[in-house]
């Protein structure tokens, strides 16, 4: 009955973990859970206020599809002061969250075959997103200290290559990735016609001294090659 596409995709297993948890604590069992990746308090107190005024307000119809122009607006002032990324709003889309977003930049960009690269460990969804869309997951793992093995990615880059898929901060390492790692994956990116997605929803969750860097923001021929992809539910708790 299903399709193959759907078939060949594995359950997510942070939701059966979710399960497992949920199935155990309602045993009475003390369950400390590590496999979701959400933050433990709550919602700013403003942003629930402000959502109820909009709601009491009645703006809870269809908008624009590319997102309401305010907040496209606020999100291009935003990373412009945060992650020095100029972008116009005819340029910012918005969706109902991250994984939609990324779900749409690979069935945007994936055609039947092609190679998507991963560093891994990396967040579940990445693999059967790829393959829904159509691609083929190439996992490349990184070093033993959490950050990019740049010369196993390089070599896993095939005639089949189609995007560079990286995670900073990472789920679930936590490694942020330095500046200079992320310059050579946009020469990468260039040098071999590739494209770039960076999904940087944990950028404001850092606990080292190394800085959150976004590679759009080094040049505009990478911002032309670069997907970023950004969410309010891990900095505002929003999941």
């Amino acid at each position: 009955m299903l399709s193959d596409r759907i078939r060949q995709m594995a359950p997510s297993q942070t939701l059966e973990l979710n399960s497992k948890i949920a199935r155990l604590r309602s045993q009475g069992k003390n369950i400390i859970a590590l496999n979701s990746g959400e933050p433990d308090y709550n919602t700013p107190r403003p942003i629930i206020d402000a959502a109820t005024r909009a709601m009491l307000e009645g703006r809870t119809k269809y908008t624009q599809t590319p997102g309401i122009p305010e907040l496209r607006e606020a999100i291009v002032r935003k990373f412009q002061k945060d992650n020095g990324i100029e972008y116009g709003t005819d340029e910012i889309l918005v969706s109902t969250g991250a994984k939609y977003a990324l779900t749409i930049a690979l069935q945007s960009l994936c055609n039947p075959g092609d190679e998507v690269i991963i560093p891994t460990p990396c967040w579940v969804s990445y693999v059967e997103m790829i393959k829904l869309a159509g691609g083929i997951p190439v996992l490349v793992p990184v070093r033993e200290d959490n950050q990019l093995d740049m010369d196993k990615i390089r070599a896993a880059v095939t005639g089949k290559t189609r995007i560079l898929l990286i995670n900073s901060p990472n789920n679930p390492t936590g490694a942020v990735y330095p500046k200079e790692t992320m310059k050579a994956l946009t020469a990468l990116t260039l040098d071999r016609d590739l494209y770039l997605i960076s999904d940087e929803v944990y950028e404001k969750l850092i606990y080292g001294s190394t800085p959150h860097v976004s590679p759009a923001s080094f040049s505009q021929e990478i911002r032309d090659r670069t997907i970023t992809v950004n969410a309010f539910s891990k900095s505002y708790s929003m999941t």
